[in-house]
Formats: C-alpha cells, structure tokens, sequence
C-alpha cells in the first residue's frame, strides 16, 4: 500500500525593503502565496509600496502526505491559517525557495537550520479548501495509548544492562 499524496502549485510573491542595519543592505520576506500561478517569469517585479518592492518568485510545488493530516489539521482549526515559504538567503540577488508547506511542524524542522529563513504567511481560502478536502479524505482518528511504567525494582538483571 503507498502512501496517498496529494500536491498542488502556488506562486510566491516576496518583499525586498532596506534594511535598517549596518550588516544588511536589504532584507527579503515572503509576502503571500498565490493559489494559481500567473503567467509571470520568476523575478518579475510586481509594484512597490511603503519603501518595499514586490517581486514575483516563482511557481513551487506543495505536497501533502496522508500522515501529516493532523497537523494540516490543526494548522486550518487556528483562526488565521498559514503556509511556510522555507528561503535559502543568497547575498547578491532575491534568495531562493527551497520549500513551501502547510505543515507547522514541517515549517519549525525547516528553522531548526539555522541556515535557512522561514516565513510564515496567511493561507488563502482556495488552499485551505484544497487542504481541508485533503484531510477530509485521508485523516485517521489515532487513539492515543499511554504506556505503562516499567518499575526497575521488578526488573530482571538483563533488562538494566
């Protein structure tokens, strides 16, 4: 039996502003996720507002994997949804997307790095949808056991080497 998965195309819009530090000339963040994906060559420069440009990234790929529907689930629960846009700094230009999910746990592996940015944005209707018919169809109710503490004063010899 293989595992069911699922997965979808977003666009990624991302910010450049100056930065207010000496050791940063500009500082990028992810902006929004689109859930279609315009006709648009990854770099497009989409406007500017409030001292920041707008910048198209691409199109990337979300995947969703049947044994992580109870974080998907309780990511779409929260009163504001979100989706993780996992950047990959580069020095000179717009950094690269290494990743986008809607999986929270996913999102805080990605930032244990260290050498990775994860922004978090707001998780639009239409991917939530697709999200939520995903979970709907896939999620299974685990009971949770709890298991039973071993006294070491009852055990054997062989169990304490």
């Amino acid at each position: 039996m293989t595992e069911a998965t699922a997965n979808f195309t977003v666009g990624v819009v991302l910010e450049r502003r100056p930065a207010v530090t000496q050791w940063a000339d500009v500082v990028w963040r992810a902006l929004a996720v689109l859930p279609g994906v315009p006709d648009l060559a990854p770099g497009t420069k989409l406007g500017a507002n409030d001292g920041g440009e707008q910048f198209f990234a691409g199109a990337f790929d979300v995947d969703l994997h049947r044994t992580d529907t109870p974080t998907y689930r309780d990511n779409l629960a929260t009163s504001a949804p979100l989706v993780w846009v996992i950047l990959r700094p580069n020095e000179s230009a717009m950094p690269h997307v290494a990743a986008v999910t809607v999986d929270p746990a996913e999102g805080e592996a990605y930032s244990e790095t260290g050498t990775l940015q994860v922004e978090s944005v707001p998780m639009p209707p239409e991917i939530a949808g697709v999200v939520a018919a995903f979970v709907a169809e896939h999620h299974v109710e685990r009971e949770f056991i709890k298991r039973k503490r071993r006294r070491w004063a009852d055990a054997d010899s062989e169990d304490l080497a």
